[in-house]
């Protein structure tokens, strides 16, 4: 049985899959918390936070599991730890699933904006972060029309210990560059975006698309950064689609 390893994005905890996790039972599905997260809660300092020291992370679980391979699904942060797992640990995936993501590292001013948001993080908790990142990560149309999603996705926020917080800041400031990998990249490939993404537009999802030898892009519209949640129905049967090819 082909395995999915779901690895979620900032500051959101491994709860996103659960539409995925919940429909694709052909499959067998693992949805860890990162470190510093949920049942993965850590005292560790920021700067032990890499993408290098969380793929680790997801290797030994595999490893405990005794799964020799993968497809990985990863949103965002999630994204930026699949890279380096194509990197580092290319024979470990049989598959790649990139969701609203980007190859490039963060500018000096996207790494401004980390250190602003960790600053936010250790004055007024998480919480604060939740009401910044909301309006960014959700499309207009789940922000103004479908509460519930809204409040789902404050309260994962919410619940966020501030070491993970600081960490994964931390981790996604510090990230390599992977456009290079791109073109390296030979497991088959399924780019996912949001119409209405921020924060990975739908454009830079393509352009990342077409670096990849072989891979597709579906864009999803009437979802931002969490397509998964936004639009579970739609995200599912691409992701299905993509998995019934690799069977």
């Amino acid at each position: 049985m082909t395995t999915i390893l779901f690895i979620h994005g900032f500051p959101f905890d491994h709860t996103m899959w659960r539409h995925q996790v919940t429909a694709l039972s052909r499959w067998r599905c693992i949805a860890p918390d990162l470190r510093g997260v949920g049942e993965a809660a850590s005292s560790q300092p920021p700067s032990e936070y890499t993408v290098a020291a969380y793929a680790g992370d997801l290797i030994r679980v595999l490893d405990d599991l005794k799964i020799a391979d993968a497809v990985i699904c990863g949103l965002s942060l999630g994204g930026y730890i699949a890279f380096e797992m194509l990197r580092s640990y290319h024979t470990r995936v049989r598959g790649a699933v990139l969701c609203n993501t980007k190859a490039p590292g963060d500018t000096p001013s996207a790494k401004r904006d980390r250190d602003a948001m960790a600053e936010l993080a250790q004055r007024r908790g998480a919480a604060a972060i939740a009401e910044q990142l909301l309006p960014k990560v959700l499309s207009p149309t789940t922000f103004e029309k479908r509460p519930e999603v809204v409040s789902e996705v404050r309260a994962m926020i919410t619940r966020s210990p501030l070491s993970g917080i600081l960490g994964a800041l931390h981790a996604l400031r510090e990230r390599p560059d992977s456009t290079p990998l791109l073109p390296t990249i030979r497991a088959p490939v399924l780019a996912i975006a949001g119409g209405d993404d921020q924060i990975a537009p739908a454009d830079g999802m393509r352009a990342m698309a077409a670096a990849i030898r072989g891979a597709e892009c579906v864009v999803i519209p009437e979802a931002g950064h969490l397509t998964p949640l936004e639009q579970p129905l739609a995200f599912t049967v691409a992701l299905k689609r993509f998995l019934e090819k690799l069977s």
